[in-house]
């Protein structure tokens, strides 16, 4: 494995999981819907927890966790850019949209975080000893989090799109209510949706 790659992914991750502090924190002024602030403040709570299981790997790793690489730039970018635009939906239009806004920004730091972690467990079975068991268990306690918070944000942006199109919607979504937690899960939540309405 490619040494320096794999900590790049390292300081992409914790910055992802530094910067969706801040995407949730956002988000939850954006949004309207009572269960979605809830579900957001959970996850808020769980993302700084991810902080802090990225630092632990770090201290794994013997990684400065205040270090600066390219890509991690670029991640710090993302996310403030995220953070700008539901900043800007706050100020421009009605609430339902700035909640539309915060829904697809939330999406989008999920994708990347999701990801991150799923590229982390790869890495973890290309490694051995500590480095390995560090990355073992840092995944272990947050992949079934990071699961739900792409899938069921994923499922309550498209209800409430559907909601603003003055469409029948199912809120709480589909993936809210069955407890979704994987992609296959999330594909059923979706085709029962269809059978709902």
């Amino acid at each position: 494995m490619k040494r320096e790659q794999l900590t790049e992914l390292l300081y992409q991750g914790l910055e992802t999981e530094m910067g969706g502090t801040k995407v949730y924190e956002t988000a939850l002024r954006c949004a309207q819907n009572e269960e979605l602030k809830e579900e957001w403040e959970e996850y808020l709570e769980q993302t700084q927890n991810h902080v802090q299981v990225m630092l632990g790997v770090f201290n794994a790793f013997g990684l400065d966790p205040e270090a600066q690489t390219p890509g991690r730039a670029i991640v710090r970018h993302i996310g403030e850019s995220l953070v700008k635009a539901m900043e800007m939906a706050l100020e421009a239009g009605p609430p339902e949209a700035a909640e539309l806004v915060a829904c697809e920004c939330v999406v989008e730091a999920e994708t990347k975080d999701h990801l991150n972690w799923e590229l982390i467990e790869v890495a973890s079975k290309a490694l051995k000893g500590d480095e390995a068991k560090a990355l073992k268990d840092a995944y272990q306690q947050v992949e079934e989090q990071e699961d739900e918070h792409l899938y069921h944000t994923t499922g309550w942006c498209r209800e409430l799109w559907i909601q603003s199109l003055g469409l029948p919607a199912v809120i709480p979504p589909p993936e809210e209510e069955k407890e979704v937690k994987t992609a296959i899960g999330a594909a059923r939540a979706k085709q029962a949706r269809k059978e709902m309405l």
